[in-house]
């Protein structure tokens, strides 16, 4: 097969499987600690909104009686309606209303109409209860997404190395809004609309109970069919999110690896595989769509024969002028007392409405399920349980620290294949300890050990004697800093990014610290020095300036261990040896670990030690090691000095 048909099969995507009732109804009743900070919100936007609805139903219902019955028939008014129109009692006693009555009842109508589409409708209705109901459902999103990124945080690197960023991305931005639809879709609109479905459910029975009993008897056979529909409604809304979710995962690929892409002319590739996964996506999304529209198509097909029945039924009673229900028992506030024209369109008017909350409330339905596929992606990452623990006892760091220790250290990223086994080293305050041994040998690993990025499958690490599962993990992280071989930079000033998460740090320090990484020459030069704007990923320095201010970020936290990872590996020899000489006076009551290659910077380390097999095999200064007949140490030193002569030649 070639290439360009490989990268455009339609990837494969296994839909988890349907969730029953119960397990929808369990995923949702998790909103609620989310919910409950603005509970009392809710409360008052449902009392609104139910007000406004009784309210409007009533004007509705009253408007259809005045204008069909009053203004168009000629039918007293009933003294309610008298009182709220101002009508005096010959509106009510006539037999029939004259032309000018009739007149008068028809402008106050408009002007009461006029008055309730501006105050209750744009004032009460849309200023109200829109943004009131905006404002709860932004909050709640907001309380989960912020403890959906401090679970993350607090998840072992362990996890993260696995874990697609594009992925946690679309569930904290896309999936985590769910939550703000859950207040409306699940809670108040479907509250709302029963409530207004059983309003309209008595209005039917007001004016005949077989009516009330075909709309109950209609309700079977679309439930039947939302049944039948769910799974399938479910395993689409799964599968939509989450070949959406790989979309964005590679979209995030793309802009971090732009300049592999580039440098490797792989733009076709990358195109074609973006391709495939958006039609994926695409085609998800249409299928889950035409599926809620098929059964929206069977409801209506049901909803459109139960209207032509209920029409037949009504205009046969309306000609015949029988008697409605209960139209004799609220002739004090309402007409229809009869089957007329007027009863006719009002009960008309509401079967179509109750059939349009039938349709709301099953189509809400479809978007709980939606919904619940959502809140399951988002609550995956608030599931998750961090690797490295914090023990109620937890205490600080001692300080000073005289020494830190690893005691038979073992550690593997999976079971199969260990990175450390059984290391041993110990490193005194005032050292510098180089870290030397192979690539992928586990020496960053052991330096993210001591910050309890991880934690050790056995042995342990200790610091004067104390175990570091023993100590609080962010007095551990507040006494460590590390500049690591990466440089991350921000689109900040020189300044920000120096004093990046320091605490308390004042220009002086972060000017200090700058020229002890031999960094403050160069940002002189800048044109405005500290509070130069640096691009994306500091993308306006060389490597060796971002190196240089990797290591002053780290070295103005000014913690008692300081790792640095390849900390010169760009810069020339000259900057490397200042760089050096300025650390080792800096760090003269500090422990400093230093992961390097560069023999220049090995040499100058009081203690090396040497990363063989997951082991610590030999430990001393450089002439004690070159001392060593066939050791591991002698052996790099050479093989790196022919590869410097290589290069230099």
């Amino acid at each position: 097969m070639s290439e360009a048909s490989t990268e455009m099969d339609t990837p494969r995507l296994t839909a988890p499987p349907p969730m029953t009732f119960i397990e929808v109804a369990k995923l949702f009743l998790r909103t609620w600690p989310y919910i409950k900070p603005v509970v009392w919100h809710v409360v008052g936007w449902f009392s609104l909104a139910m007000s406004i609805g009784l309210l409007a139903g009533y004007i509705t219902l009253t408007g259809a009686d005045l204008l069909n019955n009053k203004v168009l028939d000629a039918q007293p008014v009933q003294p309610f309606q008298a009182m709220v129109l101002l009508l005096d009692s010959s509106y009510v006693t006539a037999e029939e209303l004259s032309v000018e009555q009739r007149t008068v009842v028809r402008n106050r109508l408009i002007v009461y109409g006029v008055l309730f589409m501006i105050i209750l409708r744009m004032l009460a209705d849309s200023l109200g209860v829109v943004y009131w109901e905006t404002w709860i459902a932004q909050r709640i999103n907001q309380n989960l997404r912020v403890k959906m990124i401090e679970n993350a945080e607090n998840l072992s690197l362990k996890y993260q190395s696995h874990a697609r960023t594009g992925d946690a991305i679309y569930r904290v931005f896309q999936d985590s809004r769910m939550i703000s639809n859950v207040i409306a879709t699940i809670i108040l609109d479907p509250l709302e609309q029963g409530a207004g479905m059983l309003g309209a459910f008595v209005i039917i029975w007001f004016f005949s109970p077989v009516l009330g009993f075909m709309f109950l008897a209609a309700f079977v056979p679309v439930f039947l069919l939302a049944a039948w529909w769910t799974p399938r409604i479910q395993r689409l809304a799964w599968l939509s999110r989450q070949s959406n979710s790989d979309v964005t995962s590679r979209i995030q690929e793309v802009a971090q690896s732009i300049r592999v892409i580039k440098a490797n002319q792989a733009e076709g590739i990358v195109v074609r595989r973006f391709d495939r996964d958006s039609n994926y996506a695409l085609d998800n999304a249409y299928h889950f769509r035409l599926e809620i529209m098929l059964f929206y198509i069977a409801m209506a097909t049901i909803a459109g024969i139960l209207l032509i029945v209920s029409d037949y039924l009504m205009a046969d009673w309306t000609i015949g002028e029988e008697e409605t229900y209960l139209g004799g028992v609220f002739t004090f506030i309402l007409g229809f007392a009869l089957w007329n024209l007027g009863a006719f369109q009002a009960a008309r008017g509401n079967n179509a409405e109750l059939i349009g909350k039938y349709n709301f409330m099953f189509m809400a339905w479809f978007a709980a399920l939606d919904l619940a596929m959502g809140l399951n992606r988002a609550y995956y990452l608030l599931d998750l349980k961090p690797e490295v623990e914090e023990r109620d006892d937890a205490v600080s760091m001692p300080a000073p620290i005289q020494a830190v220790r690893y005691n038979g250290v073992h550690f593997s990223y999976e079971a199969e294949r260990p990175v450390l086994k059984g290391a041993d080293l110990t490193a005194r305050a005032g050292t510098i300890t180089a870290i030397v041994g192979a690539t992928g040998s586990g020496k960053s690993t052991l330096m993210s050990l001591l910050l309890r990025l991880y934690d050790p499958d056995a042995g342990s690490i200790t610091v004067n004697g104390t175990d570091l599962k023993g100590l609080g993990i962010e007095s551990i992280r507040q006494n460590v800093a590390i500049a690591l071989q990466q440089n991350v930079l921000f689109a900040t000033t020189v300044s920000e990014n120096i004093g990046y998460a320091a605490r308390n740090v004042t220009p002086d320090r972060i000017r200090q610290a700058a020229k002890i990484a031999c960094a403050d020459e160069f940002i002189e030069e800048m044109a405005q020095g500290y509070n130069t704007e640096l691009g994306e990923r500091g993308g306006k320095l060389s490597t060796g300036q971002r190196q240089r201010l990797s290591i002053a970020r780290a070295i103005v936290r000014d913690t008692p261990i300081l790792i640095l990872d390849e900390p010169t590996a760009s810069l020339d020899a000259e900057t490397e040896q200042s760089v050096l000489r300025n650390l080792s006076d800096w760090g003269k009551d500090r422990v400093l670990f230093v992961i390097t290659h560069r023999l220049s910077t090995i040499r100058n380390a009081d203690q090396i030690a040497f990363l063989k097999d997951g082991q610590i095999s030999e430990v001393g200064d450089h002439d004690s090691l070159m001392a060593i007949t066939d050791g591991d140490y002698r052996h790099f030193v050479a093989e790196e000095t022919i590869s410097s002569e290589g290069e230099a030649s």
